[in-house]
């Protein structure tokens, strides 16, 4: 560990540059990164409250509708804990997502797949973890879509999340995939990742206890975010 957090396992993580992702071949770095002490403000910021949030942020089934509608698509509920490496919860972490909609459409002015827009489904949310690092957010079940990287690849239904921690060595930015959904092991980019345990380390778990009988499947997904050193207290050996 330096500089009171825990090295990143490169070994880990997919590397920059895999030519089967194509797009990765412009923006993968030609060089080896640098590593440089961190400072104060990447050790302590940023800093979240719950009073920036607004009152449907979580709820991306209602956040975009119009009065009285919602968006189409099975329901679905997200929760989880943003804990470290060390297996302790981090409060106060901001959880950011987006997704397509159920047709497997983004609302992007870029977007060219030909499914329909929602027009009550703005694909995006944002929550604030509780003091033991547990969130959940509600929204409607992503569908597939097709991506230009060869003839026929398509990306399985998923989440992007990106989570600030205690501070900005805490960032990251992740994808959250499905139980059960096929074409993970047909995805180019999934397959960047070294390991099957990695992969598995992406994909929620169908979680039948909490449900909403009637309404609302729900999904488990845990992430982990790189652990800060603490000082061991005489009773609390987890550190301070």
């Amino acid at each position: 560990m330096t500089n009171g957090y825990v090295n990143r396992d490169r070994r880990w993580h997919p590397p920059s540059l895999t030519p089967d992702y194509k797009t990765s071949v412009a923006r993968g770095p030609r060089h080896a990164p640098l590593s440089f002490p961190t400072t104060l403000v990447e050790e302590t910021g940023p800093v979240f409250g719950h009073d920036m949030l607004g009152e449907r942020d979580n709820d991306l089934i209602l956040n975009f509708a119009k009065d009285g509608g919602m968006a189409i698509g099975p329901r679905i509920i997200v929760h989880g804990q943003v804990r470290d490496e060390f297996g302790r919860g981090v409060p106060g972490a901001l959880i950011e997502v987006w997704q397509a909609n159920a047709g497997g459409r983004y609302r992007h002015k870029k977007e060219s797949y030909l499914a329909p827009l929602d027009p009550n489904f703005g694909g995006c949310g944002r929550c604030i973890s509780d003091a033991q690092g547990f969130y959940e957010f509600r929204t409607i079940l992503p569908g597939p879509y097709p991506w230009p990287n060869t003839m026929n690849d398509w990306r399985p239904a998923h989440i992007h999340f990106s989570i600030f921690g205690a501070g900005f060595a805490q960032r990251l930015i992740t994808q959250m995939y499905f139980e059960g959904d096929p074409l993970i092991w047909y995805c180019p980019i999934v397959d960047t990742i070294p390991t099957r345990e990695g992969i598995e380390s992406l994909v929620a778990a169908l979680d039948m206890a909490r449900t909403v009988p009637m309404d609302a499947r729900a999904y488990k997904f845990d992430i982990t975010l790189r652990g800060r050193r603490q000082t061991l207290f005489e009773n609390r050996m987890e550190g301070l």
